[in-house]
């Protein structure tokens, strides 16, 4: 009996040991976890200011629950993201709109937070709208700019602030209703994006004369086509001796392959500030 006791302890005392080391196991699995979701964090947003990675824990545990976790809206409460009157609001409004809440909407006051907590918040919303003033050094900005006109050759059917293009959507105003996240989604995926005839059309009249340049608008009879220089050419479809559209969209979809990671976003921080005229 006595054998069998000592038996029984010395088989008791390992599984403890191995109950103990299973929940530091387990314990470093969920810290690892952490940091590997804090630095996943701190790479989407293309930041290193603890500061904003902290708005976005506040803005998590306090916000989202209405807000929901995208800022898009909820049940409870509206779109502070895509939203352009919320958009528009100074870093100040912002504040004074956490600190007194919207009582008669349900929106409660925060007034209890430190001011640091609040200016945290504010700068992540900021973030998740895309208006991320100050989040991108000003060379960062300026070097997104010489991709845009330059290696990524955006400014080849793109425009901002009057500079660039005329085949593709003017993007100067672009971030007001679009996230970072969202404008680097459409960088990536374009040509992935539902259209038909997204390449260039190319046509030639029966009087030799050529145009190349995306449809506009066009019925039975006609064609209008917007060449590269911006100009509009209405054709009759009678008139036409070759129409012809090119296979691959007028958008590229390698841009994953053509501009490294830092580049990349570099050229997300240029449009995410093109909106305040930077």
């Amino acid at each position: 009996m006595e054998k069998s006791g000592r038996r029984s302890d010395w088989i008791s005392r390992p599984a403890g040991i191995l109950s103990g080391t299973g929940v530091l196991i387990i314990l470093m699995f969920c810290v690892g976890g952490a940091a590997q979701r804090v630095s996943q964090r701190a790479q989407r947003l293309n930041v290193s200011d603890p500061s904003l990675l902290n708005g976005q824990h506040l803005f998590e545990s306090r916000c989202s629950s209405c807000h929901g976790l995208n800022g898009k809206g909820g049940e409870r409460a509206p779109d502070i993201v895509t939203r352009p009157e919320v958009a528009k609001l100074s870093e100040r409004d912002l504040l004074e709109l956490l600190r007194k809440g919207v009582p008669q909407k349900g929106m409660p006051a925060f007034d209890g937070m430190a001011a640091e907590e609040l200016s945290s918040v504010v700068k992540y919303v900021r973030a998740m709208q895309g208006s991320r003033n100050g989040y991108f050094a000003p060379a960062s900005i300026e070097n997104g700019r010489n991709l845009f006109n330059g290696k990524g050759h955006c400014a080849e059917c793109h425009m901002v602030r009057g500079v660039g293009g005329f085949l593709g959507p003017d993007l100067s105003n672009y971030a007001a209703n679009h996230s970072a996240e969202e404008i680097r989604e459409a960088i990536l995926v374009a040509d992935k994006r539902p259209g038909l005839r997204k390449g260039l059309a190319n046509v030639t009249t029966k009087d030799g004369q050529k145009f190349s340049g995306l449809v506009r608008n066009e019925d039975n009879f006609s064609i209008q086509l917007q060449s590269v220089d911006g100009a509009f050419h209405l054709l009759e479809k009678s008139d036409l001796a070759e129409l012809a559209f090119e296979p691959m969209p007028l958008m590229p979809g390698d841009y994953s392959s053509q501009l490294s990671q830092s580049e990349l976003n570099e050229l997300v921080g240029y449009l995410a500030n093109a909106v305040h005229g930077k």
